[in-house]
């Protein structure tokens, strides 16, 4: 009998080839680096077991929406915690920021100044962030709209226990990839504008527009571990 570890071992492996092909392409399109493109495998609500089998394969950068699980999955692999980045990518409570600051390396989801002054107040050093943009102004996201960004950052830039690294943004979700195209190259126009080198856009479905828009991580879940499930 085929070792089950070893068959999903396959599986990721196979799945991060092809979106690392993938973003050599979107990257060659627009005539930029593909080193120069940071992919995060967000691993919400996927089990340890997953998420050890992507590291194998030689990924860093992970993701997690969720302060509690990722406390609870991180927890139990302290063996290569160290070796790893933790993004927060979710909306973050301004009363989970203590234990959050503990767990993740960095936060791309700081959407008001009421949390990014928690985190400035609750953290002992530098924290690298990123400023959430609602760009398409849908109701049922968190983050700036675009009329509040020149004020937010300047807020923010104050606080001096965060370093803002770049806008982040969650596009609307569409059948066609190409309709959020403006999304993207109106968020890529700000973060040039205020001369920010890092730029979080770009999910499974549309991380091919939001790299020949100049996205320099995105944030990969179902395209490298399948179709969610909740487990441990």
């Amino acid at each position: 009998m085929r070792n089950v570890n070893a068959n999903l071992q396959e599986i990721i492996a196979a799945r991060i080839a092809s979106v690392r092909f993938r973003i050599q392409a979107a990257a060659h399109r627009s005539d930029r680096d593909p080193t120069g493109i940071k992919l995060i495998a967000v691993s919400k609500n996927f089990d340890t077991a997953m998420v050890r089998a992507a590291y194998d394969c030689g990924l860093r950068d992970f993701g997690e929406n969720r302060v509690q699980e990722a406390e609870d999955k991180y927890g139990k692999m302290g063996d290569l915690r160290e070796d790893i980045t933790l993004h927060m990518i979710g909306h973050l409570q301004t009363n989970k920021v203590h234990l959050a600051l503990k767990i993740f390396d960095m936060i791309h989801s700081i959407d008001s100044t009421k949390l990014a002054k928690e985190i400035n107040r609750m953290s002992i050093g530098k924290v690298p962030v990123f400023i959430e943009v609602n760009v398409a102004g849908e109701e049922s996201k968190f983050g700036f709209r675009v009329g509040q960004i020149k004020e937010a950052i300047k807020s923010v830039d104050t606080l001096t226990n965060i370093e803002i690294k770049g806008l982040m943004t969650v596009a609307p979700n569409v059948k066609d990839p190409e309709e959020v195209r403006p999304v993207f190259a109106q968020l890529k126009k700000i973060n040039d504008r205020f001369g920010f080198k890092e730029l979080s856009m770009g999910m499974t479905d549309d991380f091919e527009v939001a790299i020949e828009e100049g996205a320099t991580m995105i944030r990969m879940g179902r395209a490298i571990f399948g179709e969610r499930r909740y487990i441990r």
